[in-house]
C-alpha cells in the first residue's frame, strides 16, 4: 500500500493506520483525495490480514476540516466515490472496526468521517462541528442521521441547527467521544484501543459489529436478536470459534486466524 498523494498508509501486523495528508488545507478533502482514500479503504476491507484501521490527520491542527470549499469555489468538479466522503461515510458493509484518532479540527465532512468510525479518540484540542448551514449547505454525508443516533436528539439538534463548535470534553460528555487525551498522545491512545480489539477474535468482532449496526435498523428487539447475520454465520463456522474455548481451557493466549 504505497504511492498515495493525499494520505500516508502504515501497516503494522493486523493494524492499518491511514493519515489524511493535506495539512496546508487543514486536511480538507477534494475529489482526488476522496477517491484515493476510497481505494485505501477498499484494500483494507478486502485484505484478510488487516483487522482494524485507524484514521487520523497530518499535523496538530486538523483531523479533517471537511470538504475543500476553495477547490469547489474555484470551479473544481465535485464528485464522490460510492463509498462516500473519505471512502467511509457510505461504506455500510464494512464489518471491520475503524477508529478515528481526532488530532484537531473535525468540521463538516471531517466530523462525518469520525461519526462513521466505530470509536472516536480525541485530542483535548479537538473541535467538532457540522457548520454546513452557515455556508448554505447541509451535512449530507451521514452527519444529519448518525449524530442523532449516537447522542440524545435534543443535543444533536442543538449542534445541527446552530453549527456550533463542540470541544473534545463536551463531545465525551455528550457521548460521541470515547476518550480524550493530550494532543501528543492521541495516536498512541487510538493504538491502545486497537490493541484491545486485536486481543479478540476478528471473526467475533466482525459478527458483533454487523449484528449491532444492522440491529439498529429495526425498533423491535426480538426481530433484531433473532435476525440472521452473515458475519455471525462465518464466526460459528470459523477456526477461531474452536480456538477460543480451547485456548481458555488450556490457559493460554488464543492464536486467532481470522477465518
Amino acid at each position: 500500500m504505497s504511492g498515495y498523494d493525499f494520505c500516508r498508509v502504515e501497516r503494522d501486523g493486523h493494524l492499518l493506520t491511514v493519515t489524511i495528508n493535506r495539512p496546508a488545507v487543514m486536511n480538507s478533502l477534494h475529489p482526488p483525495a476522496n477517491f484515493e482514500l476510497a481505494a485505501v479503504m477498499d484494500e483494507f476491507a478486502s485484505d484478510a490480514d488487516l483487522w482494524v484501521a485507524i484514521v487520523t490527520g497530518e499535523g496538530d491542527r486538523a483531523f479533517c476540516a471537511g470538504n475543500d470549499l476553495k477547490y469547489q469555489a474555484s470551479g473544481g468538479k465535485m464528485e464522490f466515490p460510492t463509498s462516500g466522503f473519505a471512502g467511509l461515510t457510505s461504506r455500510y458493509d464494512l464489518h471491520k472496526p475503524v477508529i478515528a484518532a481526532v488530532n484537531g479540527i473535525a468540521m463538516g465532512g471531517g466530523f462525518e468521517i469520525a461519526l462513521a468510525c466505530d470509536l472516536i479518540v480525541a485530542a483535548d484540542t479537538a473541535i467538532f462541528a457540522l457548520p454546513e448551514p452557515r455556508v448554505g449547505l447541509a451535512a449530507l454525508a451521514g452527519g444529519l442521521h448518525r449524530l442523532p443516533r449516537q447522542i440524545p436528539l435534543k443535543q444533536a439538534m442543538g449542534m445541527i441547527l446552530t453549527g456550533r463548535r463542540v470541544g473534545a470534553a463536551e463531545g465525551q460528555a455528550l457521548g460521541f467521544v470515547n476518550e480524550v487525551v493530550p494532543a501528543a498522545d492521541v495516536l498512541t491512545a487510538a493504538k491502545r484501543w486497537a490493541e484491545m480489539i486485536l486481543e479478540c477474535s476478528p471473526m467475533s468482532i466482525r459478527a458483533s459489529k454487523q449484528a449491532a449496526m444492522a440491529g439498529l435498523s429495526t425498533a423491535d428487539l426480538e426481530a433484531a436478536v433473532t435476525a440472521r447475520y452473515a458475519a455471525v454465520h462465518d464466526m460459528i463456522k470459523s477456526e477461531d470459534f474452536v480456538e477460543g474455548p480451547m485456548a481458555f481451557a488450556q490457559k493460554r493466549m488464543p492464536d486467532w486466524k481470522g477465518r
